[in-house]
């Protein structure tokens, strides 16, 4: 079993269009659905997605709750909402009612307001109904999440993409490496270890999973195995690499992991570090619902 905790769904061919992404992209603007997604991913083993928004506008997030109504295959949404939005509280309780609704994700733009009563209140009550707050940050606003954690600290926190840190099979800067270490002390926060390709910069981006192990080493001491979860993030991913490429590169990391454990505990059958990180992990956190494969 997987699933992939980052997927963006959209059609520009709807009336309205779409905000992103921006028409003059050759590689994204085009209609990006299931069906399409599953062509690649059934294949590499997939056996569900949870949807990221990429929109602003705050109808698509129904658009994408009508699309996962018909697609057994999205086990989950997060979705997007703006915390010092005055239709906040209105617009969460109408999304929320649906199960699918697991969260929503937040930029950096919103944690350097996080000290705003209004939309720490409205973050307060993501909490409150047991949802889970993504966030879309560099590694500049890490340091800024300890705060949010310590005010709602039964808050589920999933990092995306690393933090945005640059890959290039060296090991990463040493201030988010200082940052990373800090945030992770806290058990409610989680990472996806997504963007890799992204983050080389390269096109295409290196498929040599060793190029990658540098940055995923560190993910690895600080989070352990219980709080990486796996994310591909296409199909933003597909300019650098191929979705096979991304899924083996992670695969090939975790593998080793699980069988370098095994052989310390004398073969013995042990946790599955693989299972931990392509499912488990995603189940515990955005609290899937039974629709989970």
């Amino acid at each position: 079993m997987i699933i992939d905790t980052h997927t963006h769904f959209y059609n520009p061919s709807r009336p309205e269009g779409v905000p992103w992404p921006n028409p003059n992209d050759e590689v994204l603007y085009r209609t990006v659905m299931p069906d399409d997604y599953k062509a690649l991913a059934v294949p590499e083993g997939v056996t569900g997605t949870v949807v990221v928004e990429a929109s602003k506008w705050v109808e698509d997030n129904q658009w994408i709750l009508d699309v996962a109504a018909e697609e057994p295959f999205i086990v989950g949404f997060v979705g997007h909402l703006e915390p010092d939005d005055a239709n906040f509280t209105h617009d969460l309780e109408r999304f929320s009612a649906n199960p699918l609704f697991r969260g929503i994700r937040l930029g950096s733009g919103h944690l350097q307001a996080i000290g705003d009563k209004t939309v720490l209140g409205n973050i307060e009550k993501l909490a409150e109904k047991n949802l889970t707050l993504d966030l879309l940050i560099g590694p500049d606003m890490l340091a800024a999440i300890p705060a949010l954690v310590e005010h709602t600290p039964a808050m589920r926190i999933v990092i995306n993409h690393i933090a945005g840190v640059r890959v290039d099979s060296n090991p990463p800067d040493a201030a988010w490496m200082d940052a990373i270490h800090e945030v992770a002390r806290y058990p409610n926060i989680y990472c996806k270890v997504s963007g890799l390709a992204e983050h080389t910069g390269q096109i295409p981006a290196p498929s040599d999973p060793g190029y990658y192990a540098p940055t995923i080493d560190v993910l690895w001491d600080a989070f352990g195995e219980d709080r990486l979860i796996y994310g591909s993030n296409w199909p933003v991913s597909e300019r650098f690499a191929s979705y096979a490429t991304v899924q083996q590169i992670v695969n090939a990391y975790f593998s080793e992991k699980e069988a370098r454990l095994q052989t310390a505990a004398t073969g013995a059958a042990g946790t599955s570090v693989t299972a931990k990180f392509f499912w488990q992990n995603a189940k515990a956190a955005y609290r899937l619902s039974e629709r989970t494969p």
